[in-house]
């Protein structure tokens, strides 16, 4: 069991890091080993983010049949014209020296590679079969924790963003006290747990996108959530797409195969959509591969071995966030983003598989190294605000989301989320009809094609209309 007593953690740093994931991790480590003096800040425990519950591998063109060319021809198809090609490049060209250091930093990855949705080549590198988030962030948090110049402070929430008088971030204020830092990484997460459905555990709210936001940060592509296929119906639980990688196939109430199991996963949601349900053939597939996954369908009553079990689409991932560069930096001076909290622009309309914990090593790395250059803080800084929590949004917002904005959409039902009590609900709402088309993780059954004069991203700033932009 990791444990965080150590000394109290400071009301300042060079580097201070909201979120305990993987993208906050690595980003504290690197700035660490260059000199920084770090505070990780997380509501909760440190292993309680997305990364620890992902199932999927990384992907990483390490293969010898491989190359990072079609690492990124395979993303930019699955993005569906919406990739930003920059940071596309960045991702899949220092994806192998990101495994390399992880391996240096004590992962131990399983032997071989694995094959999933919209890969045309085996380049997905598990640990421990669908253990591979919980393996990286074990290992990440082990190493920041020994960390000399690495504080943390657990069961504290963020509030607000703290501002100077130039609107320059200058750290946050949290339900204990406020913060100061040279530079603050958000590496929040996402919002996929604002769907009454969902496969992300119950902080996955996106309040680090509200608190941007607020802030004045640009953020863009909030209609874009991938619905993972293949969540077990009766509470959600995530049956990785290794799976289906790995032989598994999706039957219908006849037994019979109705989709390609390693389609874009927007294409093989929609199909079990409308079918209400499938059910997932784990029989050819090596179970040992999957100890832990396996072992929690049979403690749920599921017999793998003898039945298929039955799966339907729940909210995964949101493509969607802070708006960065290539360098994690945002539109406000001294705030930058990495992980799911943010869009680079490297997924697109959606996600390609195992692209997500690679987005988190490779910009979380970038993020640290350009935060480094921030200005030194003032000698004074002005009094914090004083700020109330945003209450969580309860079961009515997340089903009126699953309802009107969930894997098939329209203006009626769009519209009536404007209203919506939650801030990021009404954001959703307001990014999905501005895009009057169907594109990736976004149908619109009253636009069920794709407008080429759409291929842009929806951008949201405070007080401002909607704006669609071209990211190069």
């Amino acid at each position: 069991m990791l444990s965080t007593e150590r000394r109290k953690p400071p009301a300042a740093a060079d580097l201070l890091v909201v979120g305990s994931g993987v993208a906050g991790l690595i980003g504290a480590l690197r700035a660490a080993d260059d000199g920084a003096a770090v505070l990780v800040v997380s509501k909760g425990p440190l292993l309680a983010s997305n990364s620890y519950f992902a199932q999927g591998g990384v992907a990483a063109a390490l293969a010898e049949d491989d190359s990072p060319e079609l690492h990124a021809e395979d993303t930019l198809r699955a993005g569906r014209g919406l990739c930003r090609e920059s940071a596309v490049r960045v991702l899949v060209g220092e994806a192998p020296p990101r495994i390399a250091e992880l391996v240096e930093l004590g992962v131990r990855f399983d032997d071989g590679l694995g094959r999933e949705g919209g890969h045309s080549r085996r380049r997905v590198i598990h640990a421990g079969g669908a253990d591979t988030g919980r393996k990286i962030a074990e290992t990440l948090a082990e190493r920041v924790l020994e960390h000399p110049r690495i504080d943390v402070a657990e069961g504290e929430r963020v509030l607000a963003l703290r501002q100077d008088d130039s609107g320059r971030c200058v750290g946050v204020v949290t339900d204990r006290r406020a913060l100061a830092a040279r530079a603050t990484l958000l590496a929040t997460g996402g919002y996929g747990a604002m769907w009454a459905r969902t496969t992300n555990p119950p902080g996955a709210l996106g309040q680090g996108i509200a608190m941007a936001y607020r802030a004045g940060a640009a953020v863009a592509d909030l209609e874009f959530v991938q619905f993972h296929p293949t969540a077990l119906l009766d509470d959600g639980f995530l049956l990785s797409e290794a799976l289906r990688g790995e032989g598994a196939l999706l039957l219908d109430d006849a037994g019979e195969r109705f989709t390609d199991e390693l389609a874009p996963r927007d294409v093989v949601a929609r199909a079990i959509a409308e079918r209400g349900a499938a059910r997932l053939d784990l029989r050819p597939v090596d179970r040992d591969h999957f100890p832990s996954l396996i072992a929690t369908l049979e403690r749920s009553g599921y017999d793998p071995a003898r039945e298929p079990i039955p799966v339907s689409p729940a909210a995964h991932y949101s493509m969607g966030g802070v708006v960065t560069d290539v360098d994690g930096r945002t539109t406000v001076p001294g705030l930058y983003a990495a992980g799911e909290v943010a869009c680079t622009g490297v997924h697109g309309a959606n996600r390609l598989a195992s692209n997500s914990l690679l987005e988190c090593l490779v910009f979380g790395q970038r993020a640290a190294v350009a935060a480094a250059a921030e200005p030194p803080l003032p000698p004074r800084l002005a009094e914090p605000p004083v700020v109330a929590a945003e209450p969580e949004p309860d079961s009515t917002v997340r089903e009126a989301l699953w309802e009107h904005a969930g894997l098939l959409r329209s203006a009626d039902g769009l519209a009536k989320l404007l209203d919506s009590p939650s801030l990021l609900a009404c954001l959703v709402a307001e990014s999905a009809l501005a895009r009057t088309e169907s594109r990736g993780g976004h149908f619109r059954v009253d636009h069920p094609f794709e407008d080429p004069a759409l291929a842009k991203h929806v951008v949201l700033r405070l007080g401002s209309e909607p704006e669609l932009q071209e990211w190069l």
